[in-house]
């Protein structure tokens, strides 16, 4: 039983310090948000096209040598 409150004391330390900490966090804004995934969006739009084409050439090029 000693354990088990050692245990529990523990955990409410851990998670005062984690209140405490994440009180230090600076947190993004909603715009800051909003263009941080919009930026993520049109990169994995782009990278996706580039790997589309790519796919697509390559794949003529190896029917053309396989045929």
């Amino acid at each position: 039983m000693k354990k088990l409150g050692q245990l529990l004391e523990k955990m409410g330390t851990f998670l005062k310090e984690v209140r405490v900490e994440m009180q230090k966090v600076t947190w993004p804004s909603r715009n800051e948000i909003v263009s941080y995934t919009v930026v993520v969006l049109v990169t994995v739009l782009i990278l996706s096209t580039i790997i589309w084409a790519a796919d697509n050439v390559l794949g003529r090029v190896l029917r053309v040598i396989f045929g």
